[in-house]
């Protein structure tokens, strides 16, 4: 594989990563809700998902999908209730105030992790993507150093992504807006997650 390979690769990486969806609506609620190092944790667990397919793929993923189809609609469709219970969660906690500081944190680090992953897991787009874009990427004498450099880049791109929004939303003048919003915002979010889950699980 060579560099011009990589780095083009790279570059559709950053450019799905940035592409609006589950993963950078639950980044940036928790960035303005429970501040900078659960919205952090969040983004190592999202990327983790994201990895997750990609060594899924590089093991042959779209092979699978091609003789067990069902298989593909099985995930898109627990995917898509996965999202939708988020979204109804964030709706019934809308309302609830946020504590004056981002010290109490209302989750453990496992948690934040594990929705991370599930979050990325459950990710329609990731799935389309490894599937049938990444492999096709992929030259066919691809060494296992070269997977190796791949996957590092995917996990420095993605967690490189959503820590940049962690920081931005997590500071004193977005959670001072947030506080003023949040019951709106959380339905907001609500909605769009569920949205989401729908159009995964009906897709």
């Amino acid at each position: 594989m060579t560099a011009a390979a990589l780095a083009s690769l790279a570059l559709v990486q950053l450019l799905i990563a940035m592409s609006p969806g589950p993963a950078a609506v639950l980044t940036i609620r928790t960035a303005a809700v429970d501040g900078v190092k659960p919205a952090l944790t969040l983004s190592v667990g999202l990327a983790v998902g994201v990895l997750l397919w990609a060594v899924a793929a590089l093991l042959g993923l779209s092979l699978v999908f091609e003789i067990m189809p069902w298989l593909q609609t099985g995930l898109r469709v627990i995917g898509g209730l996965f999202l939708i219970w988020i979204a109804l969660s964030l709706w019934r906690n809308a309302a609830a105030p946020l504590p004056e500081t981002c010290t109490q944190v209302p989750r453990s680090t496992a948690s934040i992790l594990r929705l991370g992953v599930w979050t990325n897991l459950a990710n329609p787009k990731a799935l389309a993507y490894f599937a049938a874009v990444f492999t096709g990427a992929l030259p066919a004498d691809l060494t296992w150093v070269q997977a190796l450099i791949v996957l590092a880049m995917i996990f420095v791109i993605e967690t490189g992504w959503y820590a940049a929004l962690s920081l931005l939303f997590s500071g004193t003048g977005p959670r001072r807006i947030y506080v003023r919003i949040k019951t709106g915002a959380e339905r907001v979010f609500g909605v769009l997650l569920g949205l989401f889950g729908v159009r995964i699980a009906l897709s």
